[in-house]
């Protein structure tokens, strides 16, 4: 699997390759025991095997709530009978016994013992007695509930984990066929949405019942105990709710299982429409696809929308039913209670006790709804994770080098369309390099591919010295073989994170018990063995270094380096380099160097006689080959809010602006510079080159900045018609200037910021307007760290700015736009330069962090293959498959880096190559040709031409290129030099 991790690092090791490496050492830990065999059929069988002690332990503190639940029931009954009504002052006694403690026991142990015989209250006092227990007993019932229900999400939120890290795992362990056939947006669906209804369901699966069903007995028993009509009553109620409800609520179960379906495939074909949207912007196929996903969005809609008719009519008939009982029971309660067959305490606890019962009946029937619904949730998240389309889990295996002879017996493979290989048996010697001649089908792609174990055979069997390959673990033929595609796969993140991504390992030294004394990571690490999740440190070096035979990360550097430059990517990896960031904290030899050759730069331009090329940065000059922005900052912006025309609506630079009297002259440079523009573009095409060259505006904003501009003329003719009015003056105090309203003087504000006078030439900047600005610099560096808010990383000639570009901070000035060739000029001297103080690697390991982009869409089709080549190379592989990824090179630089690479293999290692024809084939030692479903031996195998000097240089030697050499594979040095667009 290619691909790289983010670009983030910490400790020195890109986050990004630790992120993607926990995964790949899941089936090795003994925690996570479903990525391994697959998940059980039962989702409650599965919750109980992994949730058994805490859900023990949660409905064990739920029965203990219960007695001082049914004592809160009785209470009111006490308060109503003993206290208002009275009951206890019977026969004339002044006072009553209030918090008698008793306990009960048989009569053999002694019968009742008195454990306090409380104290002696009158009617006032019982009254506040009991109200202040009842209270108290609220409060404690909450305290309960609240725990129960932390503990229950806690629960909840760990198995959700669990069970997304499993679903994970078992991606991971996809067959490559059962890989093409998947789609990737609907698996990211089904972890990301469809198993979180199942996450929020485990948590309650076996305490929400236990916890509600025991209070709703509870309720249910206390009502028995005051009235056994009332409480059958009660019974039958909910009884009736309990049959029909569910029978009702059938029908919403498979609508919602075909919302689901319908919803996946939505998603499905969302995913298909973006990776595939160059066709269609290319075919015009946008309006079919709005129809299509218009109609599936009805659909969709149709099936919502009779859920939520099915879904609300249930729920009418269950308010209904829960409605009917309280006046049964003010009917029938009344009747007895005028009877006197209950009293009037009784039937207001008995009323009290039922104003909790629906409540818990009403969770429980959802409950139960929530049941069904997630076990088919479950199960349609089975049927795509099924044994038989995984691969089986690593076993220790044979981990030997590939080395012997290497039979192929009746190998055969089978797609839906038809045979792509069939029949195929021969023997070759490792190590060899070997040439697979295609003859413009699949076979020949097919065949090393099997070899390299990113396909499983038909029929047949793959066998090296007497070993079934088929038998070895994935990770023992990953370690062994390495394998690059015509099309490479990459992941976002730098350079460096996609190179070393086939490095990545287990960390050294792994403690499960983590003995490290931060509180956080032990809290990381026992979340992980309760959740099956990986518990290798975070944050620990997971590279391989002896694998690519290097002592640490410096020197793995330079070997990744030194790949790229041999395979013909060492200038676009210094360019990469002087277009990045250089942070201090990581790179601190090279700021000292870059200060260092800051300053000899300039000597060595004044030596020349060639200090005007730069204007360098100086705090209290005003640089003319900057725009007016980085004069009034003077360093970069690391903010949104301080970048580009949101500097002008920021409200710490316009106080800045006022103050320093700027604020006229930038309206009065804006509007210069649209009537300019205006002017200038008016019946011009949008694509006119005269837009770059005038970066002010674009072309749909003209409309708006005329528009700007004929509401100052109005302005100004309402003024001069009402000089002296009251209303004038009003207008002049609300809008400022007497010319514009806020928004049209920010916006004209803006226009100016990227102004340069020696590009632009149209004479807005004087030395008034130069000094004021140098004034408000200082003001603005001043209020922004009054402020607090940073935003802005300024210039310092003693310091390198972490936010320029590294080419910036040698420069440290602006190359003077006026003179002829100064870019040329400049770049001559500085590549000098730099190579004199030996900068080159250094400022190429800054290169390596360049970002890739989504699938690697920041580079071109030559720069992926070469990553995707010396992410193969630094691995030093027994085996290296080359499927097509020399042909993004190019013809010539394919042929000097296949030169290469057959002086590195046939002596310890091997190689195979995938040849569109016979031309390099003499180059190898045995060569196979594809024939329709075929590979057959090609003439004189085994005898094949040994190039000169094969094997005999080390993997770090320098290779010359020959002669003839692409567009793409020839670079000049002059182009490793300090760069800057005119």
């Amino acid at each position: 699997m290619d691909g790289a991790g983010s670009a983030e690092r910490s400790g020195g090791v890109p986050v990004g390759l630790r992120r993607r490496a926990l995964a790949r050492v899941a089936s090795n830990d003994t925690e996570a025991g479903d990525a391994a065999g697959g998940l059980d059929r039962s989702l409650f069988r599965y919750i109980w095997r992994h949730s058994k002690r805490d859900q023990i332990l949660i409905c064990s503190v739920v029965l203990a709530s219960l007695p001082l639940y049914f004592a809160s029931l009785d209470l009111p009954r006490r308060i109503v009978n003993e206290a208002i009504q009275g009951h206890a002052f019977e026969h004339g006694r002044p006072t009553a016994k209030f918090l008698v403690l008793r306990l009960q026991m048989p009569d053999w142990f002694g019968g009742e013992r008195a454990l306090f015989d409380g104290f002696d209250v009158d009617r006032f006092e019982l009254l506040f007695g009991l109200s202040s227990m009842f209270l108290l007993l609220v409060l404690i019932n909450g305290a309960f509930k609240y725990w129960i229900n932390v503990a229950k999400g806690a629960l909840g939120e760990r198995m959700l984990r669990r069970l997304r890290f499993q679903l994970f795992s078992l991606i991971l362990r996809f067959s490559p066929e059962s890989i093409r056939q998947t789609k990737a947006s609907e698996l990211a669906t089904i972890i990301r949405d469809e198993v979180e209804p199942v996450g929020g369901f485990i948590g309650d699966a076996f305490i929400l019942p236990a916890f509600l069903g025991t209070q709703a007995a509870t309720a249910m028993t206390f009502i028995l105990i005051q009235n056994v009509w009332l409480g059958l009553l009660a019974a039958g109620v909910v009884g009736v709710q309990f049959v029909v409800i569910p029978r009702l609520r059938r029908e919403l179960l498979r609508l919602g299982r075909q919302r689901q379906l319908a919803s996946r495939r939505l998603a499905g074909r969302v995913g298909e429409v973006v990776d595939g949207i160059e066709a269609v912007h290319a075919t015009g196929g946008e309006t079919w696809e709005r129809a299509e996903i218009g109609q599936r969005l009805f659909g969709l809609f149709d099936l919502r929308l009779r859920i939520y008719r099915r879904k609300f009519m249930v729920k009418f008939l269950n308010n209904l039913l829960a409605q009917m009982t309280p006046f049964l029971f003010y009917c029938i309660g009344g009747y007895f209670a005028l009877k006197g067959q209950l009293s009037i305490g009784q039937l207001v606890a008995v009323i009290a006790a039922y104003r909790d019962l629906p409540p818990p009946l009403k969770e429980l029937i959802d409950w139960d709804q929530q049941r069904l619904d997630v076990q088919v949730k479950y199960e349609q998240v089975l049927q795509q994770f099924l044994p038989e389309r995984l691969i089986g889990p690593d076993e220790p295996g044979l981990d030997a080098p590939l080395c012997g002879p290497l039979s192929v017996e009746a190998l055969a493979l089978r797609e839906t369309h038809g045979p792509v290989l069939e029949g195929t048996s021969l023997e070759v010697v490792l190590p060899a390099r070997l040439a697979v001649v295609s003859d413009g089908g699949p076979a020949a792609s097919a065949f090393v591919r099997i070899l390299a174990g990113r396909v499983r055979p038909s029929g047949g069997r793959v066998r090296i010295d007497d070993h079934d390959v088929s038998e070895w673990s994935s990770a023992a033929l990953t370690r062994r073989i390495a394998y690059a595609s015509l099309e490479p796969v990459l992941f976002p993140g730098s350079l460096r994170d996609n190179v070393l991504y086939g490095l990545t390992r287990p960390p050294a030294g792994r403690d499960d018990q983590a003995t490290t004394s931060d509180a956080e990571e032990a809290r990381r690490v026992a979340e992980a063995h309760r959740t099956g999740n990986p518990v290798d440190p975070f944050h620990a070096d997971w590279i391989d270094y002896d694998r690519a035979g290097v002592a640490d990360a410096e020197a793995l550097d330079a070997l990744v380096i030194d790949w790229l430059d041999q395979i013909g990517m060492g200038d676009e990896v210094y360019r990469f380099g002087l277009l990045g960031r250089v942070d201090p904290d990581r790179h601190p030899d090279l700021a000292a160097r870059l200060i260092e050759a800051r300053a000899k730069l300039r000597e060595r331009l004044a030596a020349e006689g060639r200090a005007h090329l730069v204007e360098p940065f100086d705090p209290a000059r005003y640089n003319r080959q900057a725009t007016v922005a980085e004069n009034l900052l003077f360093g970069v912006p690391t903010i949104p809010a301080l970048t580009g025309r949101a500097l002008a609506e920021h409200p710490v630079v316009r106080l800045v602006l006022d103050r320093a009297d700027l604020t006229a002259a930038l309206v009065t440079m804006g509007e210069r510079i649209a009537e300019t523009m205006l002017e200038i573009f008016r019946g011009l095409p949008p694509g006119h080159p005269l837009f770059e060259q005038f970066s002010f505006l674009a072309a749909d904003e003209l409309p708006e900045y005329e528009a700007i501009l004929a509401r100052r003329t109005a302005t100004e003719a309402s003024i001069a018609r009402h000089s002296g009015s009251w209303l004038n003056r009003a207008r002049r105090r609300w809008i400022g200037l007497g010319r514009y309203g806020r928004a049209d003087e920010t916006r004209l504000i803006a226009l100016p910021l990227a102004y340069i006078e020696p590009r632009h030439r149209l004479g807005l900047i004087d030395d008034d307007f130069r000094e004021r600005a140098v004034t408000a610099r200082a003001q603005l560096h001043a209020a922004l760290d009054a402020a607090e808010e940073g935003g802005v990383d300024f210039y310092d000639p003693d310091q390198v700015c972490a936010a320029a570009p590294l080419r910036d901070n040698l420069l440290f000035g602006r190359i003077n736009q006026s003179v002829a060739d100064a870019v040329g000029a400049v770049t001559a001297t500085g590549t000098a330069l730099v190579e004199e103080l030996h900068l080159v690697p250094a400022i190429m390991r800054v290169g390596l962090d360049h970002q890739v982009g989504p699938a690697g869409r920041f580079l071109s089709g030559g720069q992926r293959a070469a990553v995707s080549l010396v992410r193969a190379l630094v691995r030093r592989p027994d085996l290296l498959v080359l499927d097509g990824a020399l042909t993004p090179l190019g013809e010539n630089r394919a042929r000097t880096v296949l030169t290469l690479l057959l002086e590195r293999f046939g002596q310890q290692n091997s190689l195979v190559v995938v040849l569109p024809n016979d031309r390099l084939a003499p180059r190898f030692d045995d060569v196979l040709r594809a024939s329709g479903t075929r590979i057959e031996p090609g003439p004189g195998m085994g005898t094949g031409e040994t190039p000169p000097g094969a094997g005999a240089a080390p993997a770090a030697a320098a290779v010359s290129a020959p002669a003839e050499e692409d567009a793409e594979g020839a670079s000049a040095t002059a182009d490793r030099g300090v760069r800057h667009d005119a």
